[in-house]
């Protein structure tokens, strides 16, 4: 009997020395975390062995975060708060400021003060101030560019830290990256996820010429997180982030980010030149699918079709016609709309392009050179004219878009404020005015001193945002 318990204390020692020698020798080894989804512990996470969708504990995660956070700032968008703007007859009807406080995110884009970030984050501000590191800047607005939702701002400052620029090309579906910003005003918010989709169109943006390729992602993103970084494992920016996918307004497993290799062209023509230079193909795409492809004898699901070609366009002038299919640009391969568009906006006016296309089933090449949007090769440089007195800023319009609506002559409302002659006639942000008491317009600067000096009745005729012809008839005394 003796005997028979010493060797159950053998056994037993022996067991407990070979575990611990295990969890000696596993010390060193990661540790994998799997996410838990049931009915009463959404979201929790415990310890196991299986491989899926696993991360290891002291990955990058915590060295992207350090490099990225303090590239990213707090933006607060403040409209209809400056008393100087509202004169004594806004005041005798009643028409008094009322506070509007918006905010969002932005990414330090450049140590001399230049931050980028969403359109929609800065849109209708009277005043914009950025916050970083608990100091306040009042922010200069460079420029817009509301076919990517991107906007440039100036902070007069030296030496921030600018975010680490890396390349969205490069990236690669189901890599990791992070989302920073300030959703709900938490600032300085960190969340992870992995690229779920490239190339994406969503169809948000609401500019005559937009440009939608996102980076799609499951790292969570919210109100707030607009204009915030969206970074690689090393902490180099790869997008910023734009939008998501909700029917509840809040995160729900669907987020877009703009790329940053659209994003450095964006950012770097607007500090150039005021404004993005576009490069137009002169000519409207859709994507192949199987019945465009039968119908058109095609063998191939990859590359856009041309549905429609622009009167001497850049596609027009190269010989290019309605129905072809194009399938490479410089010898890369086009699988998608999304595709075919990003490539096209890293070029400037002027850049030439050998494009790959089938016709009538035969494959050929041909080379365009993309023009900008008054159908020349040169630096656009369009024409703005503001006035305090009507609280409004205009512009002149280029040839594509009087093309577009079929106009010969008129000038866009570009900026309006919260009160003021323009607000008050109902004309608002996006219309054209072509015609003032039935005399074409074509210079702000021209109408401004119309506008501005004018009594008795008042006739505008023009296009609304929505691209609908409109009649109003005014009396200004």
């Amino acid at each position: 009997m003796k005997g028979k318990i010493q060797v159950i204390m053998i056994a037993f020692v022996a067991g407990l020395a070979g575990a611990s020698f295990w969890d000696w020798i596993k010390a060193d080894e990661p540790i994998l975390y799997q996410e838990v989804a049931d009915s009463t512990q959404q979201g929790l996470y415990q310890m196991t062995n299986q491989p899926s969708r696993t991360v290891a504990v002291g990955e990058d995660f915590v060295e992207a975060s350090r490099k990225s956070t303090s590239s990213v700032v707090f933006i607060k968008n403040f409209a209809g708060t400056d008393y100087n703007r509202y004169n004594l007859y806004d005041w005798f009807f009643n028409a008094r400021p009322s506070q509007k406080v918006s905010s969002g995110s932005g990414v330090i884009f450049s140590k001399d003060g230049y931050i980028v970030t969403n359109n929609h984050v800065i849109k209708d501000a009277e005043v914009i101030e950025v916050i970083h590191e608990k100091r306040t800047y009042r922010a200069r607005l460079v420029g817009t560019d509301p076919s990517t939702d991107l906007a440039v701002l100036k902070v007069e400052a030296e030496n921030l830290p600018a975010i680490q620029i890396g390349s969205s090309s490069n990236l690669q579906i189901g890599e990791w990256v992070l989302a920073v910003g300030n959703p709900f005003n938490l600032t300085s918010t960190v969340t992870a996820g992995i690229v779920s989709a490239k190339e994406r169109q969503i169809n948000i943006l609401q500019a005559n010429f937009p440009l939608e390729s996102f980076i799609q992602t499951d790292a969570a993103i919210n109100p707030g997180n607009s204009g915030g970084a969206l970074v690689n494992s090393r902490g180099e920016l790869v997008g910023i982030n734009t939008a998501i996918l909700s029917q509840t307004g809040s995160y729900t497993g669907y987020g877009f980010a703009v790329p940053v290799d659209i994003v450095k062209k964006v950012v770097a023509d607007i500090i150039r030149y005021g404004e993005v230079q576009k490069a137009l193909i002169g000519a409207e795409t859709v994507d192949l699918s199987q019945e465009i492809a039968e119908e058109l004898k095609l063998n191939t699901l990859n590359g856009v079709v041309l549905s429609y070609i622009a009167p001497d366009g850049a596609a027009a002038r190269a010989g290019l016609e309605k129905g072809d299919a194009i399938v490479s640009i410089d010898g890369q391969p086009i699988k998608s709309r999304g595709a075919f568009e990003e490539i096209i906006s890293y070029k400037s006016p002027g850049d030439k392009l050998n494009l790959g296309y089938i016709r009538n089933g035969k494959r050929a090449e041909t080379a365009a050179t993309l023009l900008n949007i008054n159908g020349e090769t040169g630096v656009v440089q369009r024409k703005v004219y503001s006035s305090e007195l009507l609280q409004a800023t205009f512009e002149s319009i280029p040839k594509v878009e009087k093309e577009l609506y079929k106009i010969k002559s008129g000038v866009k409302v570009s900026q309006v404020g919260a009160q003021g002659f323009v607000r008050r006639m109902e004309i608002g942000e996006g219309y054209i005015i072509t015609a003032i008491n039935q005399k074409p317009v074509d210079d702000p600067e021209q109408l401004v001193k119309l506008l501005e000096k004018y009594t008795g009745r008042l006739l505008i005729e023009g296009i609304t945002a929505r691209g609908q012809r409109f009649y109003d008839v005014f009396n200004v005394q």
